[in-house]
């Protein structure tokens, strides 16, 4: 086999084992709207809904930009060590955890993603066939029918994604600004939403959690497309914008419909509105945008996890999986589950930033260059420590897993070192990641 024949499959496959070269990193554009395609997000908006009758309305503001300012930090620090390596979250993870160690990871990703397209694939066909008054007896033919059918843009790769994004994101933009400003003339203007007085009760972590603690099991996993960005800047920029601007957005349309007509989910809204048409499109587009962006993830993980460059066969997988398991009836109890994951998600991205800059001080020798340990004890230790303190303290579960995950880290690693048990990988070669 020639050389030029393994670079052809992991440029089709969009090198899910290698680092992505520099000649196929891609632009701040690019890059921005691939992940604000991921954070548009039907489930999001759920989450500030529930902020919206909990907080006057100065307040709240306050709330969402603190939470996703920290969720935007949080993924950005991570989008950088994605551009200086080239490497996804799984391949990221083998440095931390170890080339056995990092199954873990490979494991937890995969089936949070492949969990929230399975979740996915249930309510767009739910609320179809409810906008639609369809037959309950579609329901199935319609999840599917949706379930294959969302994975295609995932399957092409970066380009599909990136393809689909240019077009949805400006229209759900377009679609989200029409709404808010029939809400607001019928909430009576910025007057009467200072006036709106909250009809629930919630602390400030507990809405830090929500708005923090939704989408970051999937900003952990964004480094599976910043690490196409071709400067870190544009690395850094496109994270900001994604989870810091765009997940905000998601936040602040489910508090608005909440606030202003008792409704989280801005399809139901628009089609309050009598924007029924608006509104399929939007949910249509609100979960494709989603869906394909959580499949990758899924065929990623599965092929650092089978070690297998054959993505886009674990593409049309993944779908197959997460179809079955709507089928099933996940719908009605996998978002809370999910949730709880995500307190053991964060810890994952906290070791990954230890080891990448306490442990080799920002700077990973190329994949080619290493022979890893099998475990890296210091990473497992960090994580399981990391992930009960997240799940037993009281504040901000992710963000208390992701600083103890740092934390704890730097802690074991030294410890270890200083009875001899090092944790280093093997250099083999010369050479190391830019």
């Amino acid at each position: 086999m020639s050389s030029a024949q393994p670079r052809r499959v992991e440029v089709r496959e969009d090198f899910p084992l290698s680092e992505v070269p520099l000649e196929n990193r891609k632009s701040l554009w690019s890059t921005s709207v691939v992940l604000l395609g991921f954070t548009f997000f039907t489930a999001t908006m759920w989450g500030g809904g529930s902020l919206g009758v909990a907080f006057p309305f100065a307040r709240l503001m306050w709330v969402i930009v603190i939470g996703n300012l920290l969720l935007g930090a949080y993924v950005a620090v991570l989008g950088y060590v994605a551009f200086k390596t080239g490497l996804n979250s799984v391949l990221l993870a083998r440095f931390g955890f170890g080339d056995s160690g990092s199954k873990w990871p490979d494991f937890a990703l995969g089936f949070t993603q492949i969990g929230w397209y399975a979740w996915g694939t249930a309510t767009v066909a739910i609320i179809f066939v409810q906008l639609l008054e369809f037959s309950p007896r579609v329901t199935i033919p319609l999840m599917v029918f949706f379930g294959f059918a969302f994975c295609w843009t995932a399957y092409v790769g970066y380009r599909g994604l990136e393809k689909l994004s240019i077009v949805s994101v400006p229209a759900m933009l377009i679609l989200i600004l029409w709404s808010f400003g029939l809400s607001t003339r019928e909430v009576g203007g910025l007057s009467g939403l200072l006036q709106a007085v909250p009809s629930e009760t919630m602390t400030w972590g507990a809405a830090i959690t929500i708005v923090f603690g939704t989408f970051v099991s999937g900003g952990t996993q964004a480094t599976n497309w910043t690490r196409f960005a071709r400067t870190a800047r544009i690395a850094v920029l496109a994270s900001l914008f994604a989870f810091f601007i765009g997940n905000g957005l998601m936040v602040f349309a489910g508090a608005y419909g909440a606030i202003v007509y008792q409704e989280a989910d801005i399809v139901q809204v628009l089609t309050m509105q009598g924007l029924l048409a608006a509104g399929i499109l939007m949910l249509f587009l609100n979960i494709w945008t989603t869906q394909d962006n959580t499949v990758y993830n899924f065929s990623v993980a599965g092929c650092n996890m089978l070690r297998t460059e054959n993505r886009k066969r674990l593409t049309i997988i993944g779908a197959a999986i997460g179809t079955v398991l709507a089928i099933l009836g996940m719908y009605d109890w996998l978002v809370p589950w999910l949730l709880l994951l995500g307190t053991f998600i964060p810890p994952i991205g906290g070791v990954i930033m230890a080891d990448f800059f306490y442990k080799h001080k920002g700077r990973y020798p190329t994949l080619e260059k290493m022979k890893m340990k099998k475990f890296n004890y210091s990473g497992l230790a960090a994580y399981v420590i990391a992930s009960i303190i997240a799940y037993t303290s009281p504040g901000v579960p992710p963000i208390n897993g992701i600083i103890a995950a740092v934390v704890v880290y730097i802690i074991i690693d030294k410890i270890l070192g200083a009875v001899g048990l090092s944790q280093d990988h093997e250099v083999i070669g010369e050479g190391a990641a830019s």
